[in-house]
């Protein structure tokens, strides 16, 4: 990478950068609803070489797609293109809304996140590039701001109306452990994983469905939808964070029947995040696999955002002794799930998923076993 960044740009210092890619573990379509999430960042991230221009122009270059681009932070923001550069451009604006007077600087980026596969790809992106464009204009910002600052650059300059949980835990995750994120707070704790016998195996489907961009934002207005009209049985919810499984269940007949489906999963997947914090830090494999479980299933009937690829990983999961439970991870229509399985069996899983999947579909899987990281940093 750096041989690369010394070919384009020259020789000179240059810093390298890092931000990690994500696994939720429990806690989906949760995030823009004010609720709990419970991911941890992944050992597969987004590196940076970054090194300060005498101008006010961004000069990057991504290794993985072999694209160059460049764009001038003293010009009007450009059209959206729906490239990469989106992202890029994106975060340097936002951070110039925040009050972060960048100078100019030239970037290399290399990316070991798959694109497109619910492991928040976008997010490392923004954060590893974020970061980078501070630390060589000589500023800093805690870990929350440039979280947030990811945010705005894919509610503005993407398109995508996200939740805080792929830049948030990007920023801030830590090795060994996942974290609880209070979504309407901004507010995180560090939660042991005390699994001694365990892993975390990440599966990819191969598909990313055409349709996920459009059906995230339809499913955040439903639940807006479904927030007023809860508001006129429980006046004064501004979120579905606010209404207990009681509540819902006393009013549900009232509402339409997938307004009532989608509330029902974002209500009852709040629960069962924060029930899977203590059986985490507690290395209750069992418990806490029967609540991945679970969300899967509330996921793919009541949300709606699985699909028939997904749904037939978690089933070829499911059929390998060892495993403890399966679910889709990420916004959904494709990407990956996430599986956790005995340690002693990962051999005869990842056999037994490649190739049961693989009849099932045509497609071979790629299957990582991943550890929790911590979150952005400069590499010494």
């Amino acid at each position: 990478m750096l041989g690369e960044f010394r070919r384009r740009f020259g020789e000179g210092d240059i810093r390298v950068f890092w931000a990690p890619g994500r696994v939720n573990l429990i806690g989906e379509h949760t995030d823009y609803n004010g609720g709990f999430v419970l991911p941890m960042a992944i050992d597969r991230g987004t590196i940076v070489a970054a090194r300060p221009a005498g101008h006010r122009q961004v000069r990057v270059h991504t290794m993985n797609l072999n694209e160059s681009a460049e764009f001038d932070l003293d010009s009007g923001r450009r059209p959206r293109t729906g490239s990469w550069l989106d992202y890029v451009e994106g975060v340097a604006r936002s951070l110039e809304a925040r009050g972060a007077w960048l100078g100019g600087a030239d970037l290399v980026i290399q990316s070991t996140v798959p694109v497109g596969a619910g492991l928040s790809s976008s997010a490392a992106l923004e954060t590893s590039v974020g970061m980078a464009l501070l630390t060589v204009s000589g500023l800093a910002m805690d870990g929350k701001s440039l979280a947030l600052a990811g945010q705005a650059a894919e509610h503005e300059y993407v398109g995508i109306k996200c939740g805080i949980m792929d830049q948030y835990v990007a920023a801030m995750g830590a090795a060994g452990h996942a974290l609880l994120i209070d979504c309407r707070s901004v507010e995180s704790t560090t939660v042991k994983i005390g699994f001694r016998d365990l892993a975390m195996v990440v599966c990819d489907t191969g598909v990313r469905h055409a349709l996920a961009s459009t059906e995230y934002n339809r499913r955040r207005a439903e639940c807006e939808r479904g927030v007023r009209l809860l508001a006129e049985f429980l006046p004064g919810i501004t979120s579905l964070r606010d209404v207990s499984l009681d509540e819902f269940q006393q009013y549900e007949k009232e509402l339409p029947e997938v307004i009532a489906r989608r509330c029902r999963h974002v209500i009852a997947e709040n629960y069962r995040t924060l029930g899977g914090r203590t059986l985490l830090e507690d290395g209750d494999g069992v418990g806490f696999g029967r609540l991945m479980t679970d969300s899967h299933a509330s996921l793919r009937d009541d949300y709606e955002v699985s699909c028939r690829e997904l749904d037939l990983m978690v089933d070829a999961a499911m059929g390998v002794e060892g495993t403890l439970g399966a679910r889709m991870t990420g916004g959904g229509f494709g990407g990956c799930t996430v599986s956790l399985v005995r340690i002693d069996c990962l051999d005869p899983f990842r056999d037994t998923v490649q190739r049961d999947y693989a009849r099932a579909t045509n497609i071979s899987p790629a299957i990582h076993i991943v550890e929790a990281a911590d979150g952005a940093k400069e590499l010494r």
